[in-house]
């Protein structure tokens, strides 16, 4: 968790002095593509502000309208993050590019724009690669694309995909920038406005899908389950493991539930003497789960030769 928050420390810094530079440099040189970068850094200033918040409140106690704690709040804010990149960033940039390819102004002295281009690349770079490094270290031997599809945490892929999308926005401007200048093409600049617009709505759209299935209850994954059921099933009075239900509360937060066929001759007691050594054998290998719940459940094997039964 420290790790996330040094990237969203870098990047908040990053985009809230780029903002300013860059709205100033869109006025003086009437740039719509810079007005739609200044708008896309304010956006981004934002959500690193919510995924604070978000953190914050992640790491509230448990209480009696939330047993489970505020883990959730995380998950919610990055959807709301994800749907500011769409609205705030995407929506904007795309109907200023269009206003201004259908309506197009002179642009002014471009020279501001390129100064302060170079400026947010320098930044948005280094933010960039802050956030890359601590995601690094979190992947372990996964793919990129791996890592961030089974991250629990939303706060460090986030924070990556802005930046990365800040960094080729600041590209597609200055290119668009150089070449509507040199050959006086003045629609180019809403067409760098609008290649960024699209740009973030493809962003928030694949952050969107990531939150959304953190926050409607993702469970663990299936290595993860086939090495519990090797757990439970080692225990010598359990027959089966019949069925595993857990989702995260919060990046560090499981709840679980596992149904378990046990002996049928144990009688109370030694049922719950086998709960109480199988919760500490799983919760001993994996300390993210913090609430555990095993229910016993009888299982008949064989009442028709094709068809396993629970009772």
């Amino acid at each position: 968790m420290a790790s996330s928050n040094k990237s969203i420390y870098s990047a908040l810094a990053a985009n809230l002095l780029i903002a300013i530079t860059k709205f100033i440099a869109g006025i003086v040189s009437n740039s719509a593509a810079m007005i739609a970068e200044g708008v896309h850094s304010v956006v981004d200033t934002a959500n690193q502000l919510l995924l604070l918040l978000g953190l914050y409140k992640s790491k509230k106690k448990p209480d009696a309208t939330h047993p489970f704690g505020y883990g959730k709040e995380l998950y919610f804010y990055s959807f709301i993050v994800s749907i500011l990149i769409f609205g705030l960033g995407g929506g904007v940039s795309i109907y200023q590019g269009v206003t201004h390819i259908l309506h197009p102004d002179v642009p002014g002295d471009p020279k501001w724009s390129y100064v302060v281009l170079g400026i947010s690349v320098i930044f948005e770079g280094s933010s960039f690669i802050i956030a890359a490094k601590e995601f690094n270290k979190l992947r372990g031997d996964q793919t990129w694309w791996q890592a961030i599809t089974k991250s629990k945490d939303p706060s460090t892929f986030l924070v990556l995909f802005e930046d990365s999308a800040a960094v080729i926005g600041l590209f597609i401007v200055a290119i668009c920038l150089f070449i509507g200048h040199k050959f006086h093409i003045n629609y180019l600049d809403g067409v760098a406005s609008l290649l960024v617009g699209i740009l973030l709505i493809g962003v928030s759209m694949i952050l969107a899908r990531e939150s959304r299935s953190l926050l409607m209850g993702e469970g663990i994954g299936s290595n993860t389950k086939q090495r519990i059921k090797e757990i439970v099933e080692d225990d010598k009075d359990v027959l089966k493991l019949m069925h595993i239900l857990s989702t995260y509360q919060s990046p560090s937060e499981i709840v679980m539930m596992l149904i378990v066929s046990f002996d049928t001759h144990l009688d109370t007691n030694g049922i719950n003497e086998a709960i109480s050594r199988i919760r500490n054998r799983v919760k001993d290998e994996y300390n993210l789960i913090h609430f555990l719940i095993i229910q016993p459940e009888t299982f008949m094997e064989k009442v028709n030769p094709d068809v396993q039964t629970y009772i």
